[in-house]
């Protein structure tokens, strides 16, 4: 890869001691992604009485340091026990009202002997965006980094703390 050119995906996964569909069950509720998400503050879902399905929306909370913003996501895959994933198109401070092509976001479950494998990946859909543009733009916003690089040190952490809460929901009498 050349200095002007980006990286357009960022993946993790871990092996928690859960099933499948325990896994999916929690992370395809984005009002409990803020439990694991070193950024994510949780969401509000508009169909929260009933199961993630495509088409779905909510708007995710989300902050960085002192700085806090809200995007709006629709979901892309719904398959229980299997993927989730989602995409996010809108971004704003108290509300998401700058629309476009921001990110998608996906979740594989695998069965791994007793437990599950838990893919997390990140693909940035910025894609009009120039590489030498999206590269300044991503230092100022991470502190030095390209968001590659830095989702995949959030995903590491996520996945971290979803192994940490589910292993441990799983202990609980």
């Amino acid at each position: 890869m050349t200095r002007t050119q980006r990286a357009y995906t960022a993946s993790g996964s871990i092996v928690v001691n859960t099933a499948p569909s325990t896994a999916y069950e929690q992370v395809s509720s984005p009002a409990l992604m803020g439990r694991w998400s070193p950024e994510n503050l949780g969401a509000t879902v508009r169909d929260a009485q009933q199961p993630s399905f495509v088409g779905m929306t909510f708007d995710g909370h989300n902050k960085r340091g002192a700085f806090r913003w809200t995007t709006r996501c629709t979901v892309t895959a719904a398959e229980p026990g299997e993927r989730f994933a989602f995409r996010v198109h809108a971004i704003g401070l108290k509300r998401p009202f700058l629309r476009g092509p921001i990110a998608t976001w996906e979740y594989r479950f695998e069965s791994a002997g007793a437990g599950t494998k838990v893919t997390e990946t990140w693909t940035d859909d910025r894609r009009s965006w120039p590489d030498f543009v999206a590269n300044t733009f991503d230092r100022i916003a991470t502190r030095g980094h390209t968001f590659a690089s830095f989702q995949h040190r959030n995903i590491q952490t996520t996945l971290r703390n979803l192994k940490s809460a589910l292993e441990e929901t799983s202990k609980t009498p």
